[in-house]
């Protein structure tokens, strides 16, 4: 009943967000189209592109997230629900404030990561890029659990 219930919201979301797409600003891209460019808020080494949004807004944005390998995002929330799904390559996600690899599960391309607000978090690639793609709702931020894991603090 709840796996029920959580897709049906699911997919209440996608079809309004979709809609709102379609009819607004359809766009078409391919891999081409995407340029990726350093975010301040990921520690060097990982680069995005922004799909659709604006993270900083109210609304639906969606955008991409290139990890190099052996990358490690350290423990962090966010102020809303988010959706993560690894697109390529594979990532590690692990939950609490402490990074803890041994307790980690693997998500391989097509995994999805199903985030509630202000869950403590963290994820990691071992031996090769990955791609994710991440949904959600503004106004969006990466808040670190750790100050000092912020590079935008430095």
């Amino acid at each position: 009943m709840k796996v029920g219930l959580i897709a049906a919201v699911l997919l209440a979301f996608a079809s309004s967000a979709f809609a709102h797409d379609a009819k607004d600003d359809a766009k078409e891209l391919t891999n081409a189209d995407m340029t990726y460019q350093d975010h301040p808020a990921f520690p060097k080494g990982a680069t995005y592109v922004l799909l659709h949004g604006d993270p900083e807004k109210e609304g639906l944005f969606i955008l991409r997230v290139k990890f190099p390998p052996n990358y490690v995002v350290p423990p962090h929330t966010h102020p809303v629900f988010e959706s993560v799904t690894v697109m390529s390559g594979a990532m590690w996600s692990g939950m609490g404030e402490t990074v803890d690899k041994t307790g980690g599960k693997k998500l391989g391309a097509g995994g999805l990561l199903l985030l509630p607000p202000n869950h403590a978090h963290y994820v990691w690639t071992e031996d090769e890029e990955t791609i994710i793609q991440v949904a959600a709702n503004g106004p969006f931020d990466l808040i670190y659990i750790n100050p000092d894991d912020d590079p935008r603090r430095k």
